[in-house]
């Protein structure tokens, strides 16, 4: 799921239920269709543009002011999981940087068979984890990596997955998590009320919803930021980090 630009909200019904219009094979035909390129995944918004190099350094800022709250235990793995992962191009460009394996999540299989290329200097130095060729909806830990995670990492991925299903998945990721685990979503914001996209089938929430839905799924919200220097026609872009109630 990319950036996400506006959408006229004039032409949403009152009282339509946004979410009840995801259909996940809808999604994956629009994904398969688009290059698997950092280009296709961002919607446009590729290194020609300053999206995905901000983006990373609004990442990195925000991880740094929480390197307190994320102590990993001597004896254990700085062991993360990158959703919705796409091309892999988070993980390529920083989640291998603060982490000392990472597996990813990616149901598009275009962008799975990428990210050998894209993931090349990431495996040659020894992070590279498990790449699980399934949605969001479909995943739960592996038995042996329950309770081991040190990170979640969900950015422009959890729109495709409805409320319901989505607190699901959320409570499967608290599961996944270590003692003092954290769950990091980084998302657009919609100004007043979800809003469904069906060009990829997907929904854009409210900081609102995002707060509920973290209540729902067993996390309390530790720290949220706003990322900076994106383009204005974007929708704006919040990051939270969550630890477990």
């Amino acid at each position: 799921m990319p950036a996400k630009q506006h959408i006229d909200a004039s032409e949403i019904a009152e009282d339509d239920i946004p979410d009840s219009h995801i259909v996940y094979q809808d999604a994956i035909s629009y994904w398969t269709s688009v290059p698997a390129s950092v280009n296709g995944v961002l919607g446009g918004f590729g290194e020609q543009t300053s999206v995905p190099k901000a983006d990373v350094i609004g990442s990195m800022t925000f991880l740094r002011k929480l390197q307190a709250r994320m102590v990993c235990p001597s004896d254990q793995q700085k062991l993360t999981i990158d959703m919705g992962a796409g091309i892999g191009r988070i993980t390529r460009d920083l989640l291998w940087k603060v982490s000392d394996k990472v597996d990813l999540l990616e149901p598009v299989q275009p962008f799975v068979a990428q990210m050998e290329t894209e993931l090349q200097g990431v495996a040659l130095k020894g992070k590279l984890g498990d790449i699980y060729p399934i949605g969001m909806q479909e995943w739960s830990p592996a038995p042996e990596k329950v309770g081991k995670y040190w990170m979640v990492w969900c950015q422009w991925c959890v729109g495709q997955l409805p409320d319901a299903d989505l607190v699901a998945f959320w409570k499967r990721c608290g599961e996944a998590l270590m003692d003092n685990g954290t769950l990091i979503v980084k998302e657009n914001i919609a100004p007043y009320d979800d809003i469904f996209d069906d060009t990829d089938s997907s929904v854009t929430r409210t900081d609102e919803k995002f707060r509920q839905l973290f209540v729902q799924a067993g996390f309390k919200l530790i720290a949220s930021d706003i990322q900076k220097g994106l383009p204005r026609e974007l929708y704006p872009v919040r990051m939270y980090c969550l630890k477990r109630v």
